[in-house]
């Protein structure tokens, strides 16, 4: 930013004013982030401090090479926004291609000067001063102040104009990184709107012929005899298989979506653990691992949703039992913390490297590449649970002590009061 240089023996109450009304738009330009207020402020100011009968702003269009009018406290301001002001054989055109600001005494003959705009705002140029305005050290446009009252302008009254165009580029800037902002956010409600309504959709014509194939294949299985029993089987379990993907894709976008009503009631801690235990185990068995439970004594009652919470520690368990070899331990057990309950699932799998500990609840977060990854499955079942635990004003996080040594996930729910 230009500082002020102000002429020798100038008044020191000019001074001090002008410091005290670069320090109010200073202020302002912190606290507001209207852009068409700021603009409009910082043009009074302009004539102000000037005492120049109006100021505006100019910008550059990087298309068409032209200078447009964003920005003047003129009474014609709206005539002036549908004017191009081109960047060859102008004042502001020279500015910009310059970057050399440019003091105009007497404009009555400089042939610089745009009568064209001033016969469209019935406006007579007579003296003119423009400062280059730059973002990034780029020029976008120029801040102008028109007909000065008094005595000639200054070095001071340049210098203060310069500051004027660089808070004005701030807040231009700004307006437009805001703008940009929006603009994303309302693309990316859109995308998912449109990411919800596909697995809504997707979920409810799937839901249909799986349910026949399962149906059918589960008619098939009971007449089977030998090799063909083993078949069906294998279709029945690559049903389920798919019947869980859907169910795991609608509580997501249930929960996502605000939709996942709770159904609240007070019960024993144990019968949740159990029954979570219970829906891992088969397979934990088949990977001849060993799932020990650790809650001798627990008397704790608690207010929650049994069957979320369930899926919520079954898809812990589940997961801890997908990424821990065979013949690995899966250990779940309870801690009391004050008043909450804290439910931990600690496995001697192979662990979560430090960088992987902040994503691993994310949906369809996946630690190997899906090119060449060893595990199965779409990377639901932890941010399934951490939604769960959410709702029911609780908390998840992970730990590890990094690769191959294993992972600790905990629950922490708040007891019933």
């Amino acid at each position: 930013m230009t500082s002020l240089n102000f002429a020798p023996g100038t008044d020191p109450y000019i001074e001090n004013e002008i410091l005290k009304r670069l320090l109010d738009v200073s202020l302002v330009l912190n606290s507001n982030f209207d852009l068409e207020t700021l603009l409009k402020y910082i043009m009074e100011v302009a004539s102000e401090i000037t005492h120049s009968d109006s100021a505006s702003i100019l910008l550059l269009d990087p298309r068409t090479n032209e200078l447009y009018f964003i920005a003047s406290n003129t009474e014609h301001a709206s005539e002036l926004n549908r004017i191009l002001v081109p960047t060859t054989g102008s004042i502001a055109g020279e500015i910009v291609q310059s970057g050399v600001p440019i003091i105009i005494s007497d404009a009555t003959n400089d042939p610089r000067i745009n009568r064209l705009v001033d016969r469209e705002i019935e406006f007579v140029t007579s003296s003119l001063m423009g400062v280059p305005m730059r973002i990034h050290d780029e020029i976008v446009g120029v801040l102008e102040v028109v007909n000065r009252i008094g005595p000639d302008w200054t070095k001071a009254d340049q210098n203060f104009l310069e500051i004027l165009a660089s808070m004005a580029a701030v807040a231009i800037n700004n307006a437009e990184q805001s703008e940009s902002l929006r603009r994303l956010n309302e693309k990316l409600k859109e995308v998912d709107k449109l990411k919800s309504d596909f697995i809504a959709i997707a979920s409810h014509e799937l839901r249909t012929p799986l349910n026949i194939v399962i149906g059918y294949a589960g008619f098939l299985q009971e007449e089977a005899e030998g090799d063909a029993s083993g078949h069906v089987k294998k279709v029945l379990d690559a049903a389920q298989h798919l019947a869980d993907i859907i169910e795991n894709l609608t509580s997501i976008n249930h929960l996502q979506l605000g939709q996942a009503e709770l159904v609240l009631q007070t019960v024993s801690l144990v019968s949740v653990l159990e029954a979570a235990q219970k829906q891992a185990e088969p397979m934990a068995q088949a990977k001849d691992q060993y799932i020990e439970v650790a809650y001798p004594g627990l008397s704790e009652v608690v207010t929650l949703d049994a069957l979320r919470i369930e899926m919520a520690l079954g898809n812990i368990l589940n997961n801890a039992v997908k990424f821990t070899p065979h013949g690995g331990k899966i250990y779940l057990y309870t801690e009391r913390h004050g008043a909450e309950v804290w439910l931990r699932v600690r496995d001697t799998g192979i662990g979560i490297e430090l960088e992987q500990i902040d994503h691993v609840f994310e949906y369809f977060y996946q630690a190997e590449d899906h090119m060449t990854r060893h595990h199965n499955g779409l990377g639901l079942g932890l941010g399934i649970a951490k939604g769960i635990v959410e709702a029911h004003g609780g908390r998840i996080w992970a730990e590890s002590e990094g690769k191959n040594r294993g992972a600790l996930i905990t629950i922490s729910m708040p007891l019933t009061k």
